[in-house]
């Protein structure tokens, strides 16, 4: 009998799985679980200042203003070429469209709901895509008794949905009426499109990652774009023939790109915003935001890494390991393994911020998930226990803190909660207070599921990572969302301010920064000098000055008298001054 060569034999597959290890969530768990996850944090709030502000102000300004301001973004005249309009657009028509009923920043919020949806549905079903695969199943079992194909499937997408729920990275950022939002939903639906075209390499499926590939350019630039290119030429090098007709479609794909980026161009040419374009700024924009890595940016990616990518990080790091001896030649490992390489090389040459963290969040949970059924039972365990101990220690921390910020107990806790935001006064609300009680319940029934039962289903580890991460954040949603709002929020500085306008109706020229610019105009419902420059009566100045350094305030700047000088009590080194006279400003 001839043996067939080693190097022909295929390797032998890492993952060993039971049916009833492969246990998936009901439909209706998962869209619960994403409700109770994207709802909390929404609802009874302000915007937010820096990058929420600044998304809800050019959402505000497009709903209420002209054709130019949905063509140019600004918030109410300062212009932002800092992003493309996609977010932007939506968020203006969910505030035309339910402006009336839920007011402009509920309003403005939905959009946000809209992009967390995508992203979620993206991941599950590119997980579950990619779990169907003849090449990821597992391995047959000698009895039989390993779970179908359906199940193991829907099982992975189960997993990668909580381990991108329960990414920290993402709290924040899925929260806010910000470009980042939809940034990283949209890199998910390209991840989708992708899975798609490698299931079914057809002109149709190239045509729609092409589509996903363009908007996502109006998004956020066209790096991101461009670096998802570059990956696909790299992952057809790794198939097997007829790699021409994958070039062709490729070549269709980026095509189809360009045209929806040429389409926008060939509009702003057209109408010519405020007698401009934005367009150009735009390129330069998108165009630094790729740089050479730095010491710095390396060093940024991995101190904040630890964190912002937890608890994918670990699952995805064993995933590579485990699937070593396939991932050249298995679709279902190469694809996100790809993908999070070629992020990660983007976010060393990008700024320091976020958003080059967040892209490589949709591939790497995805990852995480095709690594936890290679893991070992004793590997699951620890991470539950980790899970239970620390998570569960900061939402009874949490509760500590909220009780000694109602009744003065302990003292050390509550003193700190005061100086952080000073002025506060606690406020007590029973239906917050119910949700976020009902909330512990439920995570300490999860828990007693966990260690009574000892359950075999794979899906124990994420679903206490996960459920831990949102009971945390459904407390913090609940319990400290006054508290929180009124350290983030300039409602109550604009209100203030706006009372000491003798002429509302008049412009205002100032060096605020656009999230402050925002927040004045819409509380205060104040009017800012437009493209161009005006000739403003009044002139707000922002000082940035630790208070015990802080100068008096001149009673007279640039010609006009100060008539009110304010800050928020939450800020010690803000001050904002409003000077009003009828000298042109220089």
């Amino acid at each position: 009998m001839i043996e067939a060569p080693e190097s022909l034999i295929p390797p032998k597959k890492p993952v060993r799985l039971s049916a009833a290890a492969a246990m998936s969530l009901p439909r209706w768990g998962i869209l619960l679980l994403s409700l109770i996850y994207i709802l909390p944090g929404l609802i009874g709030r302000d915007p937010w200042k820096n990058a929420d502000a600044i998304g809800f102000g050019v959402m505000w300004t497009m709903a209420e203003g002209s054709i130019d301001d949905w063509f140019w973004p600004n918030v109410v005249g300062a212009p932002f070429p800092n992003s493309g309009p996609l977010t932007f657009w939506v968020g203006a028509i969910c505030i035309k469209l339910f402006g009336w009923l839920l007011g402009a920043p509920l309003a403005a919020r939905v959009s946000t709901v809209l992009f967390f949806l995508l992203g979620s549905v993206s991941i599950w079903k590119t997980a579950n895509l990619l779990g169907q695969r003849a090449d990821a199943q597992p391995m047959r079992l000698a009895f039989g008794g390993q779970p179908d194909t359906t199940a193991y499937g829907r099982m992975l997408a189960d997993c990668a949905l909580l381990i991108y729920l329960g990414s920290l990275g993402l709290l924040i950022h899925s929260h806010e009426t910000s470009i980042e939002a939809l940034f990283i939903a949209l890199v998910a639906y390209v991840m989708y499109r992708c899975t798609r075209y490698i299931n079914l390499p057809s002109v149709k499926n190239a045509c729609m990652l092409g589509v996903a590939s363009g908007l996502l350019t109006l998004t956020n630039g066209f790096v991101v774009p461009i670096g998802l290119y570059c990956c696909l030429i790299v992952g057809i090098l790794f198939i097997h023939p007829p790699r021409r007709r994958h070039f062709r479609n490729l070549v269709i794909a980026v095509v189809i790109s360009g045209f929806i980026l040429a389409v926008w161009w060939a509009l702003l040419a057209l109408i010519a915003p405020y007698g401009g374009t934005p367009f150009y700024d735009w390129l330069e924009w998108s165009a630094e935001q790729f740089d050479v890595p730095t010491f710095q940016s390396i060093s940024f990616f991995f101190k904040k890494g630890i964190w912002f990518f937890w608890p994918a990080w670990p699952f995805a790091c064993w995933a590579v390991y485990a699937w070593r001896r396939q991932w050249k030649t298995a679709a279902h490992i190469l694809m996100p393994v790809l993908l999070t390489a070629t992020f990660s090389i983007l976010a060393f040459c990008s700024q320091l911020d976020d958003t080059g963290l967040l892209i490589i969040i949709p591939p790497l949970s995805v990852l995480a998930a095709l690594g936890l059924p290679t893991m070992k039972r004793g590997t699951i365990n620890a991470i539950d226990w980790f899970s239970v101990m620390v998570l569960t220690l900061i939402a009874l921390f949490i509760w500590l803190a909220w009780l000694a910020h109602h009744t003065g107990w302990p003292a050390g806790i509550a003193k700190n909660a005061i100086k952080l935001a000073p002025g506060f006064t606690p406020e007590f609300s029973v239906i917050a207070t119910v949700i976020a009680f009902i909330a512990t319940l439920a995570w300490f029934a999860l828990v007693y599921w966990r260690i009574s039962r000892n359950p075999s289903v794979l899906l124990r580890a994420v679903v206490l990572s996960s459920g831990g991460i949102m009971l945390c954040w459904i407390l913090l949603a609940t319990l400290w969302m006054p508290w929180i709002n009124y350290s983030k929020s300039y409602a109550g500085i604009a209100t203030e301010m706006a009372q000491k306008m003798p002429e509302k109706k008049s412009c205002i020229s100032s060096n605020t920064s656009l999230a402050q610019r925002a927040s004045f105009a819409y509380f205060g419902q104040v009017n800012f000098e437009q493209f161009g420059g005006q000739s403003c009566q009044y002139l707000l100045i922002k000082d940035s000055v630790p208070k015990r350094h802080r100068p008096v305030a001149p009673t007279v700047y640039e010609g006009k008298q100060l008539i009110w000088e304010g800050h928020r009590p939450s800020d010690r080194e803000e001050r904002f001054r409003l000077y009003y006279g009828n000298s042109t400003q220089p």
